[in-house]
């Protein structure tokens, strides 16, 4: 069963685990948080957006069509505030600051900084902790492009621990998972009230930080 976090009669935001997809896919009979949630509640859901497979974390979801057209509104004036936490290899030495480069597609779905033909893709991060070999980090995407945290990490030299798309396969793999994760978003409500729901890190990277982070 998904976790809620929040719920009103418009609207739900769900705790998404890592590993199971946010909506179908090509892959015939696979599980979905939708799935999951329209069994849960016994009613249509609306999509709002999407975390990748991988990524755990918060995700909004609408019970109407008039609260789905709220908050995609809400999205495409970038009225939503979304905040992620990850781990990034290396030692990242600024205590802040914007990654801005253009994204798009290079095909089979990996995405990847293109100054010329790419689309405004910005990302803003601040550094919550460093490790001998890792970096914590809380990011804030200001667009919203496919993969885009993941693609900005790697093109920034600071690809994210666990990503078997973005940075060396064979050392990615040896890491339990994606260390990316959905840690709050902020919205308006029908009411106009701003609501923030954040999620939780899982155990799955709680157990990992505190393995590699030995103090």
């Amino acid at each position: 069963m998904i976790q809620i976090l929040f719920e009103d009669g418009d609207m739900l935001a769900a705790n998404k685990p890592e590993n199971l997809a946010s909506i179908p896919t090509r892959v015939k009979g696979e599980d979905t948080v939708l799935a999951q949630l329209t069994a849960q509640y016994g009613q249509k859901l609306f999509v709002v957006h999407r975390l990748d497979k991988e990524v755990s974390g918060v995700m909004l979801f609408a019970k109407n069509a008039a609260a789905h057209k709220s908050l995609n509104d809400q999205f495409f004036g970038r009225a939503i505030k979304k905040t992620y936490w990850l781990a990034a290899h290396g030692r990242i030495s600024d205590d802040a600051g914007t990654i801005n480069k253009p994204i798009r597609q290079f095909g089979s779905g990996r995405m990847g900084v293109d100054l010329v033909h790419g689309k405004e893709s910005t990302t803003s991060f601040k550094v919550l902790e460093r490790g001998e070999k890792f970096t914590l980090v809380s990011a804030e995407p200001l667009t919203g492009r496919r993969h885009q945290i993941r693609v900005h990490f790697y093109d920034f030299s600071h690809p994210i621990v666990g990503d078997l798309r973005y940075g060396d396969k064979a050392l990615q793999k040896t890491f339990p998972r994606l260390m990316l994760h959905a840690a709050s978003i902020t919205f308006a409500l029908g009411s106009g009230e701003k609501k923030t729901v954040e999620s939780p890190l899982p155990e799955s990277i709680l157990a990992w930080c505190s393995a590699s982070f030995k103090k």
